[in-house]
């Protein structure tokens, strides 16, 4: 289950929020390499880094889970947002050049057909860029951040999903090496702890960052999907169909209990 859209730009908002994404974003940099006229797609909830990263792209797309909600994104102009399925995305096939995603992989339903889907509507020379909780950091186990729910990865267990799901991951990144404390001096002490921990304990990272290329050469095998959405309208009302064929069968061939019979099937029982 995702995390509700309220929530998360409340944590943002806050200072340790701010820490947060200046540390993802970092640890973005270091992986992130410039495509001419891209078009950039971000799943989850990507706004912090969707408006660093993408301020030289053709455009930019905000994708967000219909379980999380969304919210109206830039503030000035043409709302660039669309509340959609992970596993049924609104685009052609070919028709992106990357795909950014935080707060996205770790709470799907179904990770290797969301993958997938992705897979789909890169191009052919299409990047995607994930963020997940590392599953030895300290982040994943407090539940006051966003990166204490779902699932989340280890490095090797990252790898083989995207093997599987034909991409080859090419760069690494880590980032989140201080505490998830809301107190002050631990916040003061970002810096240090953010330096310190790249070189002394890089394996307990509070999130892992990957970038990992679209795979051509292999062939993908025809199966049938796992899950389905069905799509049901909120206001139709529920049991009415059948409730109806009910009482056409008793008034045409008369009532099972009682026996009676209508004058068209024929005459009452003895």
């Amino acid at each position: 289950m995702h995390s509700d859209i309220v929530d998360l730009r409340s944590f943002y908002a806050s200072p340790l929020g701010r820490l947060t994404e200046r540390s993802i974003s970092m640890a973005l940099s270091s992986i992130w390499a410039p495509v001419p006229n891209e078009r950039l797609v971000g799943l989850g909830y990507a706004l912090p880094w969707l408006e660093r990263f993408g301020a030289d792209a053709e455009r930019v797309f905000a994708f967000m889970p219909a379980t999380q909600g969304a919210v109206v994104w830039p503030a000035q102009g043409k709302a660039a947002t669309a509340l959609v399925f992970e596993e049924e995305l609104p685009l052609m096939e070919s028709s992106v050049d990357r795909m950014l995603l935080v707060h996205s992989l770790e709470h799907v339903e179904n990770p290797r057909e969301t993958l997938n889907e992705i897979w789909r509507v890169l191009s052919p020379a299409g990047r995607v860029v994930i963020v997940v909780p590392n599953r030895r950091g300290v982040w994943a186990r407090f539940e006051h951040t966003p990166f204490g729910t779902g699932r989340p990865y280890s490095r090797s267990q990252l790898g083989e999903l995207l093997r599987e799901t034909n991409f080859t991951p090419a760069a690494w990144s880590d980032a989140l090496f201080f505490p998830p404390s809301r107190r002050k001096f631990v916040m003061q002490l970002n810096s240090v702890l953010e330096r310190s921990g790249r070189i002394l304990w890089p394996i307990f990272s509070g999130v892992i960052a990957v970038e990992a290329q679209k795979r051509l050469y292999q062939g993908i095998p025809v199966a049938q999907r796992a899950s389905r959405r069905v799509f049901v309208p909120v206001l139709s009302p529920q049991g009415a169909p059948s409730l109806g064929m009910r009482f056409a069968g008793s008034s045409r061939f008369g009532d099972a209990e009682t026996g009676i019979v209508q004058p068209d099937g024929g005459s009452a029982a003895t």
